[in-house]
């Protein structure tokens, strides 16, 4: 499965991150004083405001960013102009909550219970990569085996295909922990916005509050 391949190139990526995050701090924050432009998407007013920060803030340091809206199963790509280049619904870790058990990442599948498959919140900066049997997917959190890639379908019992297209958030817990996304998504927008070059992954939580996982977000002004 996508999720627990580790990529033998590793420090190949993560040195593409930490340059790439390096040549964002020395460009500075993007000269735009204006919130995010989700074109006509769709979005929480939570995903709304939380956009419009990281574009005020220059949280993103000048780089491409993902918002991924748990309580909506909603992923959105921007470039880093804060322009919206995409969105498209996702399927997550099947247990709610905000935080990962320590050592998971080095675990099998097998032996993570259910409610331990969480899809941790938090800000991470984030490089395209490979998994163990050659996928294309994006390392979010390496030391937990987070990643977000296509919409993995090996076991047609889940019906991840079905859950993706459903109208309703309700079923689209399903993973280890990982992002599933549509791999037409994957192709379009999240593979041209990370290529060469690395960027930021913003996971909203569900549980906890914003501010406890964001706290450069709870002590600055509301941009709405």
């Amino acid at each position: 499965m996508a999720r627990r391949g580790k990529p033998t190139g590793r420090l190949r990526l993560v040195a593409v991150a930490a340059t790439a995050l390096v040549v964002g701090l020395l460009s500075g924050p993007s000269a735009a004083t204006a919130g995010a432009d989700f074109q006509t998407e769709a979005a929480s007013g939570a995903a709304r405001d939380f956009a419009d920060w990281v574009m005020v803030s220059g949280d993103s340091q000048g780089l491409p960013f993902v918002i991924v809206d748990k309580l909506q199963a909603k992923v959105f790509v921007f470039r880093p102009d804060g322009v919206l280049r995409a969105a498209a619904p996702a399927l997550l870790g099947l247990a709610r909550g905000d935080d990962t058990v320590p050592g998971i990442g080095d675990r099998k599948l097998a032996s993570i219970a259910p409610g331990e498959r969480t899809t941790p919140a938090g800000r991470f900066v984030a490089a395209l990569g490979k998994n163990l049997g050659g996928h294309e997917i994006v390392w979010v959190d390496y030391a937990a085996a987070i990643s977000l890639h296509p919409v993995v379908t090996a076991n047609p019992k889940e019906n991840r295909l079905s859950r993706l297209s459903s109208p309703t958030a309700a079923d689209n817990r399903i993973s280890y922990g990982c992002i599933n996304v549509p791999a037409a998504f994957f192709d379009a927008a999240v593979r041209p916005a990370f290529k060469g070059s690395s960027g930021v992954v913003y996971i909203l939580p569900e549980v906890r509050p914003v501010g406890d996982v964001f706290p450069a977000r709870s002590s600055s002004a509301s941009v709405r």
